[in-house]
C-alpha cells in the first residue's frame, strides 16, 4: 500500500513538474516540406517523436523475432527433448536399482542421444545388458560411452574391467588395468580391482608389490593385509624352489619380504627346504637357530635336527635350548637325532627314551627301535616296533578290516 502512495505521489509530482516546464519553456516544431508545412507545439512534438520511437523499436524486435522462428524453435525442442530424456534416464536408473535389467536398458539407451550425460546412459545400460547376459550388447554400449563423452577413458576402462573380471576374463581384465595403472598409478578403484586380477591369475609378484600401495591409501586391514602378502610370498617361494638352481630367486624373495612376515613359521620353513635343496644348509641352519631364538617352534625344532651341517656345534646349540626347556618332547626328539649323527649312541638312546617318557610317540619308538636294532639288542627293537606300530595305529582313522570270519 505505501508502495502504491509513492508511486502516485511520484507521478503527480512528475506531472506538475512537466506542467511548469511546458508553461516556462514555450516553443513549437515547423517542418516544411515542398510547399507544405506543418506546425505544432515543443512539447506535442517531443511526445509525438517519443511515440514514434517506440513504435519503431517494437516494430524491428517483432522483424527481428520473425527472421528467427525456426532456431527458436529448435531451441524450445531441444529443451523439450531434454526434459523428456532426463525422466527417462531417471527411470531407467530406478529400473537398473531394482534389477529390471531389460527396462533399464531400453530407458537409458533410448534416453542417451537427448541426455545431458550420454556417459551416465551408456554406462548404465551396459551394466543391465551385462546382468542380463548379452555381453556382445554390453561392449557395444561402452563403445559408445567411450566415443559420447570426452575424457571418458577411466571410466569407461574400469567398467570394462569390472565386467570382465565378473565375466571370468581374467587376462583381459588385467591388461585394461595395467593401461589404466600407468595412467592413475594411485586411484584406489583401480588398485582395488588390480588386487582381485592378481589373486585370479595367480600373479603373486604382481600382487606383492601391490599390497604397499593398498596398505598406504588403507584399501585393506592389516589382517587381510598379512593374510595376503604370507600367500603371495609363499606361493613365490614354492615356486622358485621348484628349480634347485633359483636359490638367487628365493633368497632375493627373503631379502624383500617385510619384517613382520620373516618370523611367520610357515614361510621360514619353506625357505629353509629350499635353501636345502640349494645346497645352502649353512645359511638354513643359522636362519633356523635366529628364528627359534625369536619364537620357539615344534616344525622349526624338529627341521633342525636333520640339517646337516655341524653336528658338533648343532648339538651344542641344542643342549643350550634343552636347559630353558628341559621337558620338550620334540627337542629331546631332535638332541637324540644330532647325538646320532655325532656317533653318540649312549646319549641319543637317553634323550629318545626321555623324549618317549614326555610323550609317547611312534616317531621316537621308530627312532629307538632302529637305534637297539643296530645296536643288536633284537628283543629291544622289536619292542619298541610293536609300540611304534600301536602308537600309528591309534593315530589312523577307524576304517573297516578283515577278520577271521572273513577269510
Amino acid at each position: 500500500m505505501r508502495k502504491l502512495i509513492l508511486i502516485v505521489v511520484f507521478g503527480l509530482a512528475i506531472g506538475a513538474l512537466f506542467g511548469q516546464l511546458m508553461q516556462s519553456l514555450p516553443g513549437y516544431w515547423l517542418v516544411r516540406v515542398g510547399d507544405t508545412s506543418y506546425q505544432t507545439s515543443f512539447w506535442f512534438g517531443l511526445i509525438l517523436l517519443l511515440a514514434l520511437f517506440m513504435v519503431v523499436h517494437f516494430v524491428l524486435r517483432l522483424l527481428l523475432r520473425m527472421r528467427r522462428p525456426v532456431s527458436r524453435l529448435k531451441v524450445w525442442n531441444s529443451r523439450t527433448r531434454n526434459r523428456n530424456a532426463m525422466r527417462r534416464t531417471v527411470r531407467g536408473l530406478v529400473a537398473l536399482a531394482e534389477g529390471r535389467w531389460k527396462r533399464a536398458e531400453k530407458a537409458l539407451t533410448k534416453a542417451a542421444d537427448d541426455s545431458s550425460t550420454p556417459l551416465v546412459n551408456y554406462l548404465s545400460a551396459a551394466l543391465a545388458a551385462h546382468y542380463q547376459g548379452r555381453y556382445d550388447q554390453a561392449d557395444t554400449l561402452l563403445r559408445r560411452a567411450h566415443l559420447s563423452t570426452e575424457g571418458s577413458d577411466t571410466a569407461v576402462g574400469m567398467v570394462q574391467a569390472q565386467l570382465m573380471l565378473d565375466r571370468q576374463q581374467f587376462e583381459e581384465a588385467l591388461a585394461t588395468l595395467t593401461r589404466l595403472e600407468k595412467q592413475l598409478p594411485e586411484h584406489p578403484q583401480v588398485l582395488k580391482l588390480l588386487k582381485q586380477a592378481y589373486l585370479s591369475v595367480n600373479d603373486w609378484d604382481g600382487l606383492r608389490r601391490l599390497m604397499p600401495r593398498l596398505a598406504k591409501q588403507q584399501l585393506v586391514t592389516e589382517e587381510e593385509r598379512h593374510e595376503l602378502e604370507q600367500r603371495a610370498y609363499r606361493e613365490l617361494i614354492v615356486q622358485a624352489a621348484r628349480n634347485p638352481d633359483d636359490v638367487e630367486r628365493v633368497r632375493n624373495l627373503w631379502a624383500d619380504m617385510p619384517d613382520h612376515l620373516r618370523g611367520d613359521v610357515e614361510l621360514v620353513g619353506l625357505y629353509t627346504e629350499s635353501l636345502v635343496r640349494g645346497g645352502e644348509e649353512g645359511i638354513a641352519e643359522r636362519l633356523l637357530r635366529h628364528s627359534l631364538k625369536e619364537r620357539w617352534d615344534t616344525r622349526l625344532v624338529l627341521r633342525y635336527g636333520l640339517l646337516n651341517v655341524d653336528a658338533g656345534r648343532q648339538l651344542a646349540y641344542a643342549e643350550k635350548w634343552l636347559q630353558e626347556r628341559p621337558n620338550d618332547p620334540d627337542l629331546l626328539l631332535t638332541l637324540g637325532r644330532l647325538s646320532l649323527r655325532n656317533a653318540y649312541w649312549g646319549k641319543a638312546q637317553e634323550y629318545f627314551e626321555a623324549s618317549q617318557r614326555q610323550r609317547p610317540s611312534g616317531v621316537v619308538c621308530a627312532e629307538l627301535a632302529r637305534l637297539f636294532a643296530n645296536l643288536g639288542e633284537h628283543n629291544k627293537s622289536q619292542l619298541y616296533y610293536r609300540q611304534s606300530v600301536e602308537l600309528l595305529d591309534k593315530s589312523l582313522p577307524a576304517l573297516p578290516q578283515p577278520s577271521d570270519r572273513n577269510l
